[in-house]
């Protein structure tokens, strides 16, 4: 599939996004349903990925997804494995576009695939952190478990519409991305500013 050649990889690439921003909310699940669409021949993936559809990888795969969903419904637990998510998700959506667009250079095919892949799943990671904070501040963690469901029954939406309408559900996830940036580095500017202004009304801080 070469990019010059064939408008395919445009819904390669809108399909890979996707299901990175589903890594975002659980690693294994997207890499789990791909493994299954290129052994049913629904997707196409470069050589160097077919291992994706064997069957030792799709075992470990389920098994780690069954295990991952189940960790999430463990107290304190879920913010802890936040911390490990974060960076399996990135490298997850990295492997999951690489995988989809394979007939370019091989630089700009991880290059790509980290930014676009790995970028989704990070996006969508942590605004997954701070939504998990949200609710464990305002309802002492009770709230979690109801967040960790939405958070898998999102995951297996977002799957389930990238193997039916790739391009479509595609789009719509690139602009749901973009707005979700904007609101991370809002967020993120605020409590900037609220850090400094605190400063700025105790300027000698802890010193007596």
């Amino acid at each position: 599939m070469e990019l010059g050649a064939d408008p395919g990889w445009i819904a390669a690439l809108l399909a890979g996004i996707s299901l990175s921003a589903a890594s975002g909310l659980r690693v294994f699940l997207p890499l789990l349903a791909l493994g299954l669409a290129v052994r049913l021949g629904w997707m196409d993936v470069g050589e160097g990925f077919l291992w994706l559809a064997d069957d030792p990888v799709l075992i470990v795969l389920a098994i780690a997804a069954a295990v991952e969903i189940g960790t999430y419904y463990i107290p304190l637990v879920d913010n802890l494995l936040d911390l490990v998510a974060t960076p399996a998700a990135m490298a997850g959506g990295t492997i999951i576009v690489s995988s989809l667009l394979p007939e370019m250079n091989p630089i700009g095919q991880w290059t790509a695939a980290a930014l676009l892949g790995g970028g989704s799943a990070g996006i969508v990671q942590g605004a997954s952190v701070v939504g998990r904070g949200l609710s464990t501040t305002s309802s002492g963690g009770l709230a979690n478990p109801l967040f960790s469901t939405a958070e898998t029954g999102t995951s297996l939406l977002v799957i389930a519409l990238t193997l039916l309408i790739p391009v479509i559900f595609g789009l719509i996830v690139v602009g749901l991305l973009i707005l979700a940036t904007i609101g991370l580095v809002r967020a993120f500017q605020k409590d900037n500013s609220r850090e400094s202004a605190v400063q700025s009304s105790n300027p000698e801080g802890n010193s007596t």
